[in-house]
């Protein structure tokens, strides 16, 4: 089987209504659809995106001009794939825009090679739980009210989730834990709760804030420091007691290696899009592993449950359904958890009817 086409889709997703981080506001995406297309009639498909569609036509340009370093090539050949787009990457760096680039074919392949196979990406890669906890995390926002917490945490409870997570950033870290604490009393002691900061302290004010914080027993305190401050990381790793979780802005085995060398954190957090596909999310999964390190993954639900499936130390599937609505199937919970699609791939396809209704919007 070999790769005729590499086809890429820009779309974009806008939200019900902005949502505020430390990041600042979202309120739409610029979604780039990849069809990956074989010789036997087989399409393998994937989807990277950026924040309020900015910089939307850089990355779809870096997937359709590496399309020459797979087309033609054997598409179950992944890995000499990924070897030659790191190679030809050399020159413009191994972060950033081009390991997107990298990271789109990448899972494309993948999808190809479970629907050739007839099994679902987990199972290629070994199989380790046919189900993985999951956490909400398309709620509890910086920009909501703290009665707005409230409601949207028991609205959480109500769907059936044992797990969820809020945003912190506020100018006062008093107003921050407030906020932590009206979500726990009404979520009470046996429900999960992580807080993201979203790479918005500092050293001294991460340690503050997490010292604050200890006493509501987060499942995890994520990315308190920029992404570029591994060192500083590890010293808020070694103060607090509540788990530091980072990752999701770092960039291959590489990055993660050091991570792991410097202890920065508790939890890795590697996103498919940025760490470069399941190839690379799976290099860090076992590599973590070998470190008795815990993974969770980033976005992506409908795929990041594919490789979480195949890792026996994933702990927590983050669902945020901001790009659900551009799949015809729905991911299936069971008690808190996500279940693995035993359908071949990703066991997710793209809803082009509804993706065209979006596109003419």
């Amino acid at each position: 089987m070999r790769v005729t086409a590499v086809e890429t889709t820009p779309i974009v997703v806008t939200l019900p209504k902005p949502i505020g981080s430390a990041l600042g506001e979202i309120a739409r995406f610029g979604c780039i659809l990849v069809e990956l297309r074989t010789d036997e009639g087989i399409t393998g498909e994937n989807l990277i995106f950026t924040l309020n569609d900015r910089r939307t036509k850089v990355l779809r340009q870096m997937v359709d001009e590496l399309a020459d370093v797979v087309i033609g090539q054997d598409a179950g050949h992944i890995a000499g794939f990924w070897a030659r787009a790191w190679k030809d990457i050399n020159f413009l760096g191994h972060k950033g825009v081009p390991v997107v680039g990298i990271s789109a074919i990448d899972g494309a392949l993948w999808d190809a090679l479970g629907k050739a196979a007839g099994l679902p990406i987990y199972r290629l890669l070994g199989g380790a739980q046919s189900r993985v906890p999951a956490y909400h995390s398309g709620g509890l926002w910086l920009s909501r009210s703290i009665d707005e917490l409230v409601t949207e945490a028991q609205a959480f409870l109500d769907q059936g989730f044992r797990a969820m997570k809020m945003r912190l950033g506020k100018d006062d870290p008093a107003e921050d834990a407030a906020r932590v604490r009206a979500v726990r009393e009404v979520i009470g002691p046996h429900v999960a709760l992580m807080a993201d900061a979203n790479q918005g302290q500092t050293e001294a004010q991460a340690i503050r804030l997490g010292r604050m914080l200890e006493e509501f027993h987060l499942t995890w305190f994520e990315e308190p420091l920029p992404a570029w401050d591994l060192d500083g990381l590890a010293r808020v790793a070694a103060a607090l007691d509540t788990p530091i979780a980072s990752g999701e802005t770092e960039y291959t085995r590489y990055g993660f290696r050091r991570m792991l060398e410097l202890r920065s954190a508790d939890i890795l957090m590697p996103d498919l899009q940025r760490v470069g596909g399941v190839s690379e999310f799976i290099r860090v999964g076992h590599m973590a592993e070998s470190h008795d390190v815990a993974v969770s993954s980033h976005l992506f639900p409908e795929t990041s449950i594919q490789v979480l499936g195949a890792l026996s130390n994933a702990i927590y599937l983050e669902y945020m359904p901001w790009f659900s609505p551009l799949y015809a199937e729905a991911l299936e919970f069971q008690d808190g958890h996500a279940v693995v699609p035993e359908r071949p791939g990703w066991g997710f396809s793209f809803d082009w009817d509804r993706i065209r209704r979006l596109q003419n919007q």
